[in-house]
């Protein structure tokens, strides 16, 4: 096996130009770096990538927790990230915490998943947490002190706004973006429009919930908290059994807006069995815009979130962060994902 030696022996050049082409660390002329890299291709030689991480303490890894990788969202956000990654000559190390939002084993499972990824010295992690918003401040206080333990290791929340509690975040505004799917509905003639929401526990359902009540508010509609707003875990299933309890409670509701499009096909489909007309009898909204809205029939109308793009920008500021390489202290970064309507047969 050739060691770093034969290839400088075989390029012409020292051992530390070598060691500078692979590592990128300081400018080489291009002739040298061309030498080096047909040097290394004809021996086939492989750096150590413990060694070089023991080096630079660079692994040329970052981690990825995501809520629910099985579900229709989170791939297109991979995907963003992914594409920056490679780019950069890293590779992604995806976790995932299988979480019904504000669930406490989703919460353990997310809190070993940190540790881990600390622990394996990624030099970077974009999550989506499932922790309470009453907890978030000391969660992820504690959080920031143990990824800094004994290497810097930049964090940056996906979905969710958490730069109230110092951590970088590209998110959404889901109080506008609910507001026009349910000024949608309204302008369409709804009058008794309900709403499948998430756990309120967390920041981005309560941010859609609020979105929808005070549209309603706005508008002076009709509206029975108790019974138009029902609570899902933005699982298919569960805007299955939501629209069910919807349409014994709220028999003459003409208007739906789901807190996703998962909850949106599962409503669908009851709606269908139920023999309701779509839209003439009951109109749909859905919420982000996944590859299913549109082959669904009816297709979907739904708030399209631009879920790769968010995950590009996520990784560009990980990557900001993880090239500064100093310790000064910089405000955390907030960017703001834009998202429209759009309007199909639902």
């Amino acid at each position: 096996m050739s060691g770093i030696k034969d290839v400088a022996k075989k390029a012409g050049v020292s051992i530390s130009t070598v060691s500078n082409v692979l590592n990128k660390s300081k400018y080489v002329s291009p002739d040298l770096v061309m030498r080096v890299e047909k040097a290394v291709e004809e021996l086939s030689y492989e750096a150590n990538p413990i060694a070089r991480s023991m080096k630079n303490n660079k692994t040329g890894t970052i981690g990825v927790i995501t809520e629910d990788m099985c579900g229709v969202f989170y791939p297109y956000v991979v995907k963003g990230i992914n594409s920056v990654a490679v780019e950069k000559g890293y590779q992604i190390i995806i976790c995932d915490t299988q979480a019904t939002y504000g669930d406490k084993d989703a919460i353990k499972r997310e809190k070993e998943l940190f540790r881990r990824l600390i622990a394996n010295r990624v030099d970077g992690i974009i999550f989506a947490s499932s922790i309470p918003n009453e907890s978030a401040e000391k969660y992820f206080s504690q959080l920031r002190k143990q990824a800094n333990k004994h290497k810097k290791i930049p964090l940056v929340s996906m979905e969710r706004d958490m730069t109230d509690f110092g951590i970088d975040s590209v998110y959404f505004d889901g109080y506008t973006n609910a507001q026009k799917a349910v000024q949608h509905l309204i302008d369409c003639g709804c009058k008794k429009i309900c709403h499948i929401t998430g756990a309120t526990e967390l920041q981005i359902a309560l941010e859609r919930t609020r979105g929808y009540e005070d549209c309603l508010k706005k508008n002076d509609m009709y509206y029975d908290r108790g019974k138009m707003l029902v609570y899902g875990d933005y699982s298919h299933q569960s805007g299955y059994t939501c629209m069910k309890q919807l349409l014994e409670q709220v028999p003459d509701l003409d208007g739906v807006f789901c807190g996703n499009d998962q909850m949106a096909i599962g409503a669908l489909k009851v709606l269908k069995e139920y023999g309701k007309r779509i839209p003439e009898d009951i109109k749909l909204m859905g919420y982000d815009d996944v590859f299913l809205s549109s082959v669904v029939e009816p297709s979907l109308s739904t708030i399209h979130i631009r879920k790769r793009h968010a995950g590009i920008e996520a990784a560009k500021i990980l990557f900001q962060r993880i090239e500064e390489q100093d310790e000064k202290y910089h405000d955390a970064i907030g960017v703001k994902m834009n998202a429209r309507l759009v309007v199909r047969k639902s």
